[in-house]
């Protein structure tokens, strides 16, 4: 009897365990979609308008930190710039490069999670990038802060 018991335990633990690492893994997929699709597409590489709304919570800040001094970009004014450059870009005849990214670490609690991402313009990485993500119940995971080091011309 004993022996059952343990087993049942064992085999409960390894379910919940394959559970739990199935999730995170949904999560991770889930996060990486937003980033790319928002952020990297959207904001960076002047994608749509839309895409940007649906990635990023209404009470998203950017947290610019220059000269010893922090100021902060609310995305509704973020959203704006991007709309300017993007009636700039179609005056323009020559394709902006595009930005890249490599995602180097995802890290999730519950509902929380933060991610370290490096951006590349032309192979040339330009931007290392510290973004807050919440789950929402209903909308999902939601890009809800940033920080970042400009990586400056010496460190290419």
């Amino acid at each position: 009897m004993m022996k059952k018991s343990i087993t049942w335990i064992i085999a409960c633990f390894i379910l919940g365990s394959a559970a739990i690492a199935q999730d995170k893994e949904n999560d991770e997929k889930e996060i990486k979609n937003v980033i790319q699709s928002a952020y990297i597409d959207g904001i960076q590489n002047s994608g749509e308008i839309e895409d940007i709304e649906e990635g990023f919570h209404p009470g998203f800040n950017l947290l610019i930190y220059k000269g010893n001094m922090m100021d902060k970009l609310p995305i509704y004014n973020w959203i704006e710039y991007v709309k300017m450059r993007k009636a700039k870009m179609a005056e323009t005849d020559p394709p902006v490069e595009k930005t890249t990214v490599e995602f180097i670490d995802i890290d999730i609690t519950g509902t929380a999670a933060v991610t370290k991402i490096k951006l590349f313009k032309g192979g040339e990485h330009i931007f290392t990038d510290y973004l807050s993500l919440y789950n929402f119940t209903d909308d999902g995971w939601k890009i809800v802060g940033k920080i970042y080091y400009q990586i400056p011309k010496e460190e290419k």
